[in-house]
């Protein structure tokens, strides 16, 4: 069922313990798609993020800029309008980095993460050609970008083999705001690093082993950093990890979750 929070359109499925899903850069709702089933006995609640997807006319370009603090707050405002006190918490790609957030600032409603595709804070070099993203999207809009960005964000094996994934992702990235893409991208471009020691709840890190912009051994290191982590590769597999192994992600999602209820 699709509803209107805070301006965001957010779909919300089921019921049960509540999971709060948090797509990244180029993604909406739908980046959660594959892992439904899995949450069928769950209330999910997937938010089209500020500037992403459905949300972005009414909500992102109201206001100028886009940050992390924004994007945190605006997943507490569709947490409390649904009454949800405590969650688990999954993101992907630029998700991670605002569920890691919330997860500090906000410690007594986390009851777990799970990060696909886990970034902790983008190094100089890459903050500078996100920035340069931003302003290619403004300039040549998401058809100027998006083939170059499937190129580089899914593995050889998935574009070989999986046509319908490549065609899911790319649909993803040219159906975005131009406008509302290239704040995200600034957003993340200007994310900095959470205090990651101070997370407590179980987080599990799954990344690809073709993944780029999380690569195994920076997943590794993340994990290492938290309290109680552990990373988990996929084989042949980019950083669209919930989209390019929905199944062994599935699997993932429902080890984690019974071994920590």
């Amino acid at each position: 069922m699709q509803r209107t929070i805070d301006r965001m359109a957010v779909e919300v499925d089921g019921e049960g313990d509540a999971i709060v899903l948090v797509h990244g850069l180029g993604g909406s709702c739908n980046t959660w798609t594959p892992l439904m089933p899995e949450l069928a006995r769950m209330q999910a609640v997937r938010p089209d993020m500020p500037g992403s997807g459905r949300s972005h006319k009414a909500h992102a370009l109201a206001e100028p800029g886009l940050s992390i603090d924004r994007l945190v707050a605006s997943v507490l405002r569709v947490c409390s309008a649904l009454g949800i006190e405590r969650a688990w918490f999954a993101g992907h790609s630029l998700g991670t980095i605002v569920c890691q957030h919330l997860a500090v600032a906000e410690p007594k409603r986390v009851r777990g993460l799970l990060l696909f595709g886990p970034v902790l804070a983008l190094p100089d070099a890459a903050r500078d050609g996100m920035r340069q993203r931003a302003a290619k999207a403004r300039a040549e809009g998401m058809a100027g970008i998006a083939d170059a960005i499937v190129q580089g964000a899914l593995s050889p094996s998935t574009r070989e083999t999986q046509p319908v994934t490549v065609a899911f992702v790319r649909e993803s990235l040219l159906a975005q705001d131009p406008e509302g893409y290239a704040r995200t991208c600034e957003a993340l471009a200007g994310a900095q690093a959470a205090d990651v020691a101070r997370i407590e709840a179980p987080v599990l890190l799954v990344t690809g082993d073709e993944d780029a912009i999380a690569p195994p051994q920076a997943t590794r290191t993340l994990a290492s950093k938290m309290f109680n982590a552990r990373a988990e590769i996929l084989p042949r597999c980019g950083h669209w990890t919930p989209i390019e192994r929905a199944a062994e992600c599935r699997a993932l999602v429902r080890g984690f979750l019974n071994g920590h209820r």
